[in-house]
């Protein structure tokens, strides 16, 4: 071997070690570059305007609302200390406050005084017309006739001429029209500015295809695309947009555009086998496309129709497996979440004290144990995790 052949093997050893091992800043700060390395060794770059990320302990995200009233202070505290990373749901404070955006101001505002970088993100669906906004407020039965201007951003049922409403609630949004999406780009960007939020979280990526003719998919795609392409573009360049469930073949054109993809996991088929080690690769995707995930795992599963007595009691049983579902796929920037819905009750309120144990950064990437099987190991710092996504059991062991 030549010596110049020996001084660049030497350099690449001395660079993996440091790596492995940390440095210092210039400052004298001690810097860990494992925080971002990801699981295939590539490196993740984030964005300036980022929430914080750390491996210390199980990095999470909150999304939650009341539709009854603002959180209490005492409940700014426990959530802030928990996160740096959260949503106000679409309802939150709306029969304290009047309308939804007050609701996600008034929070945004409690949290930046206790935590002041910690990232709020407004919500809003790209769907339905939820009307809990000011914005939304003539999207109702009762209104909607009077406002002929904003009826025609709507879809109706193509044998009876009717409005078409979700969950007998909710108009459904036209994407294929042209001024709705104009009008919808202006609302949710005025909608994080006037609510002085970091962002927002954007629900529903499917256009209503399950509404329309089946041979406008690619139309309706393209459509969603152009307008979440618009929003980014429309609000300011720090702002975070996250896309839920973005990484799917219909949400193709909204992929690229997202700052933040949710792995939502709304149902039992969505955390089967199959789904779990797909969403994992979708993670190692997104960490080398710079972006953030977010997994989300519900107790008992993750569909809403798993509600039974002693929530709070179980979801402490079965964090376990969610928490190591999480863990064997994570990468810089991947956020966990755990609840059994979406409101403030649903698990916002939980304590957990494991995911509060020291973590530290992962040592590499998972091992499957056998080409085909459904068990699964990864090292960390402070915890060794197994799971088989078949049997759903899991075992981390903290040291």
């Amino acid at each position: 071997m030549t010596q110049c052949k020996l001084a660049v093997v030497v350099f690449a050893c001395l660079s993996l070690a440091t790596i492995s091992s940390g440095q210092e800043n210039v400052d004298g700060n001690h810097r860990d570059d494992r925080t971002l390395i990801n699981s295939d060794g590539s490196r993740f770059v984030p964005k300036d305007f980022y929430p914080k990320f750390s491996w210390k302990t199980t990095p999470r995200y909150f999304m939650f609302g009341d539709k009854s009233r603002v959180l209490r202070p005492e409940q700014v505290r426990l959530i802030a200390k928990q996160t740096d990373f959260l949503c106000i749901e679409k309802s939150h404070g709306v029969e304290e406050l009047g309308t939804a955006e007050l609701g996600a101001k008034h929070e945004a505002a409690a949290f930046k005084k206790v935590k002041p970088n910690l990232k709020v993100l407004f919500y809003f669906n790209a769907a339905f017309a939820w009307p809990y906004t000011s914005y939304n407020e003539n999207f109702t039965s009762q209104r909607i006739d009077a406002h002929p201007e904003l009826k025609k951003f709507l879809i109706t049922n193509p044998k009876t001429g009717e409005l078409i409403k979700r969950f007998g609630v909710a108009f459904c949004y036209d994407v294929l029209n042209p001024d709705f999406r104009q009008w919808w780009v202006e609302t949710v960007a005025k909608g994080v500015e006037e609510s002085g939020t970091d962002g927002v979280f954007i629900d529903q990526m499917h256009g209503n295809i399950m509404y329309r003719d089946p041979e406008t998919r690619p139309e309706v795609e393209k459509a969603m695309g152009q307008m979440i392409a618009s929003l980014k573009q429309k609000m300011p360049a720090d702002k975070i947009l996250l896309a839920n469930n973005a990484y799917s073949d219909d949400a193709k054109h909204v992929y690229p555009v997202s700052d933040a993809i949710m792995f939502e996991n709304y149902s039992k088929v969505k955390s089967s086998k199959e789904s779990l080690l797909s969403e994992w690769g979708h993670m190692l995707r997104n960490a080398k496309d710079g972006k953030i995930s977010v997994f989300r795992l519900g107790v008992e599963g993750t569909g809403r129709g798993n509600l039974k007595p002693n929530m709070p009691g179980l979801s402490q049983e079965k964090l376990e497996f969610a928490q190591a579902c999480y863990l064997i796929g994570a990468q810089p920037y991947s956020y966990f979440m755990y609840s059994w819905g979406w409101k403030l009750e649903t698990g916002a309120l939980v304590e957990y004290s494991d995911l509060e144990k020291p973590l530290g950064a992962p040592k590499g990437p998972y091992r499957r144990t056998t080409p085909d099987g459904w068990e699964f190991t990864r090292e960390f710092e402070h915890a060794n995790v197994w799971v088989n996504t078949e049997t759903r059991q899991a075992k981390i062991t903290w040291r």
